[in-house]
Order: structure tokens, then C-alpha cells, then sequence
């Protein structure tokens, strides 16, 4: 408990910069991200921080060779961004201007660069210094090491990065929903691509340090893929992209120094996941248990109208017929189980009043939604039978599977359609 006060008080100075650090680059990686996942090329961001692992060896190389440690943050990372640069304007090339797909110029940027990577590392190896140098820390990420100085960078990258996304919102915006009416429209939508994709290589770049060119690629798609599931206003999901990836860089960095054993990278990429999983859970936008339990209020709202239009049509034409449940199985393929729990929804909402064990009535509410049912249910009836030339065979299956969801709205649309004539067509039995 001492451990987690001192935690979330942020009293220790390197804990408070390693939070703040991993939390700015989450908000970061979160916005810029969505952008990323909603341009459907979540696995560019994989090619990108590939390709940066030959830009390292290559600057700790040149740097050795200049006379240099080998060791300059500046100079590694500027060798990053470089040869994420080549990797990112390969794949979009290789887009252009060849008939390959997305995927297979992804596949072949990204294995082309680590392969290039992973020779040049074992050519590092046998440079003398290199294993101080620390590069394999740009693999799995280092970040119980970050610095002052690392803070100072992520934060004003970081702020850049979300200025732009901001200043340009609208534009990346059409690019991702529309780039070829933007570009009927005269936009330069390959340097508006260009730029997004600039803005995924300085994120990726200045990952590297906190959790590796491995794990960055999940905070640039999991926060807006969970985002996804809390809403779809664009604007809404950026935020609360940036929110997670927040959320996630904060707390897997905290539990990472609360826990030393568990290597910070890894943690902020399971908490992240951690929060996909309560959004696909949760998430009012489409999630799993907001879908099952608004499929259930319809299934049940479905029922208890249909079990109305059968009590009213039993008793079309005698005012407060009672009727029994027998009478409903006859009309309705539902198990006895099922229409008392029909009956019992009807009882509690005041359609339904109970005269015996087995004999009900409608009340004055329930015969005014039964009448609204019944007229639906036919006008959509008439509908399908005249201006969808439905067979008369198949109509009542067909109406009865879109009349609870028609408006207001459409029932005078409907009503506006269907001539004297047509109202006195007959319809199939009930």
C-alpha cells in the first residue's frame, strides 16, 4: 500500500518522469492512431517502426566512425526517423505505382527493412562498445531509463503531433473517409497522405525508447480501435483515443515500478489491451453487452406487440373480448413458457388485465397500441403487396418482420402512398 500511495502521489522523481512520459506518448500515439485505423492502414505503423531499426544501427555506426560513443538519443533517433522515412515513401511507391496491394507492400517493406536491421545489429556486435550502446533497447523498449531530457523531447513532440492533428482535423478527416472526392476537389491528397504518415514515423520514433519497436504499434491501434466502441462522432472518438492511450501509458508504467519484475513495455501494451477488452465489452458504440441487452428490450418489445395485435385481431369487431391463452397458441408458434413470460410483460405495463387464471383482456391502453400494431402491420401489408409485388403467400411473414420499427414518420409516408383502391385490396388472413 505504501508502494501504490507513493505510486499515485507521484513522490519519486524518476517514477514521475516515466509516467508522464509513457502518458504523453499514449495521447499521442492515440490521436494520431485514429486517423491510422480509420485509413484502414493499422499495419503501416508495423512496417514504420521495422524500418527504423536499420536507421539505428546505421547512426551508431556513423556516429563510431565520425569519432563519436555511439550513444548520442539525437543522433540514433534522427537515424530512425531517416530510414522510417525510406520505409513509409517505399510502401506508399510501391502503392502507386505498382499493382501490389496494401498488404503486400507492407509485407515487403517491413521484412526487407528488419532483415536489413538484423544484419546490420550482428555487424554493430562486433564494434567495440556496442553492447553498452544499448540498441537492443530500442527493440523491447528501456522505460525505467528514460531521462529528464527523454521527457522534454516526448512532451514537445508530443505537443506537436497533437497540434497537428488538430490544425488539420478536417483534412485528414476527407482523406480518411473520402480521398478521391478530395481529390476531384483539387486537394493534394498525397501530400495530406504523406503527412499523416510523417506524423506515425515521429510517434514510432519517439516510442522507441519507452516500449520498442515491437510494442509501439500496439499503442498506435489498440486505443483507437477501443475508441471505436464508445461512439462514432469522430471528434468524440479522438479524444477518447487519446484518453486511453493516455490512461494506458500511465497506469502500465506505474504498475511496472510498483511491480520491478515486469518490463514496462510489455505492461502498457496489456494495459491498453486491458481497456480494449472493457470497451468491446461495454462500450455503448457497439460493444458486446450494450448489443445483447438492447437485442433483448426488442426481442421483448417484438413479442409483447405481437401478442397485442393476436389479442385484438381475436376480438376484432367485440369491444373487451376476453381471451384465452390457449387461443394465442393456436394463433402464435410460442411455448407455453414463452407466452407467460409475454403475459406477465403485458400485466406489468398495463396492457393486459388478468379476469381468471387463464382468460385476459385488454385494457384501454393496451387496445390503443393493439389498434396502432394492427394498422401497421397491414398498412406494410398493402405496401409489400403493391409497390414491392411481394407474392400475397409470403406477405404477413414479410410484415411481420418490419412493422415494429416503422416511425411515425413512415406510417404517413405509407398511408400517403396507398390509394382507396389499394386500401380496399384484400390482404392475407390473420
Amino acid at each position: 500500500m505504501d508502494d501504490f500511495l507513493r505510486l499515485l502521489t507521484l513522490q519519486d522523481y524518476n517514477t514521475r518522469v516515466v509516467m508522464i512520459s509513457t502518458g504523453l506518448l499514449g495521447l499521442a500515439s492515440g490521436l494520431v492512431g485514429t486517423f491510422l485505423v480509420l485509413r484502414k492502414r493499422a499495419l503501416m505503423s508495423d512496417a514504420v517502426s521495422h524500418a527504423t531499426l536499420p536507421g539505428v544501427a546505421l547512426a551508431f555506426l556513423w556516429s563510431v566512425h565520425a569519432g563519436g560513443s555511439g550513444r548520442s538519443l539525437p543522433v540514433l533517433l534522427g537515424g530512425a526517423a531517416f530510414t522510417g522515412v525510406l520505409g513509409m515513401m517505399a510502401v506508399l511507391g510501391i502503392r502507386r505505382f505498382t499493382r501490389l496491394k496494401d498488404d503486400a507492400a507492407l509485407g515487403i517493406v517491413l521484412s526487407l527493412f528488419f532483415g536489413a536491421g538484423i544484419a546490420l545489429l550482428g555487424i554493430v556486435q562486433q564494434v567495440e562498445g556496442a553492447e553498452s550502446a544499448g540498441l537492443k533497447g530500442f527493440i523491447y523498449g528501456k522505460t525505467a531509463s528514460l531521462l529528464f531530457n527523454d521527457f522534454l523531447l516526448i512532451a514537445g513532440l508530443a505537443a506537436l503531433i497533437s497540434a497537428i492533428c488538430g490544425l488539420f482535423y478536417k483534412e485528414f478527416k476527407l482523406l480518411c473517409f473520402d480521398q478521391h472526392f478530395a481529390a476531384t476537389l483539387g486537394w493534394p491528397v498525397f501530400l495530406f497522405d504523406f503527412a499523416l504518415m510523417s506524423l506515425i514515423v515521429l510517434t514510432t520514433v519517439i516510442g522507441l525508447q519507452s516500449v520498442g519497436l515491437i510494442l509501439v504499434v500496439s499503442l498506435l491501434i489498440i486505443p483507437p480501435a477501443a475508441a471505436r466502441f464508445w461512439s462514432h462522432d469522430l471528434k468524440k472518438v479522438l479524444l477518447i483515443a487519446g484518453a486511453l492511450g493516455m490512461v494506458s501509458g500511465f497506469v502500465g508504467s506505474g504498475l511496472s515500478a510498483v511491480f520491478a519484475h515486469l518490463p514496462a513495455g510489455a505492461v502498457i501494451v496489456l494495459s491498453a489491451a486491458g481497456l480494449f477488452l472493457v470497451s468491446i465489452l461495454c462500450g455503448p458504440a457497439g460493444g458486446i453487452l450494450p448489443r445483447v441487452l438492447a437485442h433483448r428490450s426488442l426481442s421483448r418489445r417484438i413479442g409483447e406487440q405481437n401478442l397485442l395485435r393476436t389479442a385484438w385481431e381475436l376480438g376484432e369487431g367485440e369491444e373487451h373480448r376476453p381471451f384465452t391463452l390457449e387461443e394465442v397458441l393456436r394463433e402464435r408458434s410460442w411455448s407455453r413458457r414463452q407466452l407467460r413470460g409475454l403475459i406477465r410483460q403485458a400485466l406489468r405495463d398495463g396492457h393486459l388485465e388478468r379476469l381468471s387464471r387463464h382468460r385476459y383482456r385488454l385494457t384501454g391502453l393496451g387496445e390503443e397500441n393493439a389498434r396502432r400494431v394492427v394498422r401497421n402491420h397491414r398498412l406494410w401489408e398493402l405496401y409489400l403487396i403493391h409497390h414491392a409485388e411481394i407474392a400475397p403467400s409470403h406477405v404477413d411473414r414479410d410484415a411481420d418482420q418490419i412493422e415494429h420499427v416503422l416511425d411515425e414518420e413512415m406510417i404517413d409516408q405509407l398511408e400517403g402512398l396507398l390509394s382507396e383502391e389499394q386500401r380496399g385490396t384484400p390482404v392475407s388472413p390473420h
